[in-house]
Order: structure tokens, then C-alpha cells, then sequence
């Protein structure tokens, strides 16, 4: 419970000023625990923190390229947090496309990438939590998200190529939830 605790201090010190984020963050994080079963046992504090931290890098002194999970990753691997940690927030919801979309591939691709239980379940908690923490289904959370952005946008078209794969993710989480025993 440390890692969560020093985590949940480490982004209200970073996202808490920015507003409306901080109550993303906070519903993310609450979500990212209901959602704990779907993850081994060793690896529930490791998401719930991961949750806490995955929007840092929206913080201004921490924002260096304005690329949010590059940033945030970055900030971490130099604050020494453990690898697996940096590597989710490097690569939450999608991240990989948007970076295509802004050309940042290959900085993105500093941190591997892991398709694992702990990313899908990360996407699901970030995916189904709007913008003010309200809880939204995968789908209204996608229309939320175009609803801001113009098509020509890069993060509107992150999300024309990043749902479908996302919806996978979500929907894995939702059946490792589904097969636990009751």
C-alpha cells in the first residue's frame, strides 16, 4: 500500500492544481481498484498506482514536449519508480497511436511495451471515467473524447484508429472480471 500512497501524493502534488484533471485522476484511480481482480494480486497496487500517475505529465513542469504519457513516463523513470509503472503510463489508452499520429514513435518507443492484463485494465479504468471523474461506458467515453476534438486534430484521429483496439481491451478486462469466482 505504499507504492499507492506515495503515488496517489506524487499526482495530487502534480494534477490537484490543474482542475477538473485532478478529479479525472482521482475517479480513475477509485476505478482502477474496483477493477483490481482482473490483474493478479501481486500486481493490484502496481495498477491502482499506475492509475494515480498516468495523467502527470499534463503538470507544466513536467510537460516538456506536450505529449502527456511520453512526459509523464519520462518524469518517473527519472524519479526511479519501478520500470513496470513508467512503462504503463508511457503507453495508457492508446498512447502508441497518438504518438504515430504526432510523429513521437520513436520516443514513445523508449519505454517497451507490454500488452498485458495490467495495460487493459489501466485503459479500461482511464476509458470508462470522464473527464470530471463521472463514470462513462467505454463508447460514451469515445464520443466524449471526439466531442472536444476536431477532426483534423491528432487526438481525434488517435481515436478513428485507437477504438476498436481499446474496445479489446476493455472487453478482456471485463471477462478476466467475469471468470473470477464469486
Amino acid at each position: 500500500m505504499e507504492l499507492v500512497q506515495q503515488a496517489a501524493e506524487t499526482a495530487e502534488r502534480f494534477v490537484a492544481p490543474l482542475g477538473r484533471r485532478w478529479e479525472h485522476v482521482q475517479a480513475v484511480a477509485a476505478r482502477a481498484s474496483e477493477l483490481s481482480d482482473a490483474v493478479p494480486p501481486q500486481d493490484r497496487d502496481i495498477l491502482v498506482a499506475a492509475a494515480w500517475l498516468h495523467d502527470i505529465g499534463y503538470a507544466p513542469e513536467i510537460g516538456h514536449t506536450k505529449f502527456h504519457p511520453l512526459d509523464g513516463a519520462r518524469y518517473l523513470r527519472e524519479q526511479e519508480w519501478p520500470e513496470v509503472i513508467v512503462n504503463l503510463v508511457a503507453h495508457h489508452s492508446g498512447a502508441r497511436f497518438e504518438a504515430a499520429e504526432r510523429g513521437m514513435s520513436d520516443e514513445l518507443a523508449e519505454f517497451p511495451f507490454e500488452d498485458s492484463a495490467l495495460l487493459d485494465a489501466l485503459v479500461m479504468a482511464d476509458l470508462t471515467t470522464g473527464p470530471a471523474g463521472q463514470r462513462l461506458a467505454y463508447d460514451e467515453r469515445i464520443e466524449e473524447i471526439f466531442s472536444r476534438y476536431a477532426p483534423e486534430d491528432p487526438v481525434h484521429r488517435t481515436w478513428v484508429k485507437a477504438r476498436p483496439v481499446m474496445a479489446d481491451a476493455v472487453r478482456r478486462t471485463e471477462q478476466r472480471l467475469a471468470a473470477q469466482p464469486k
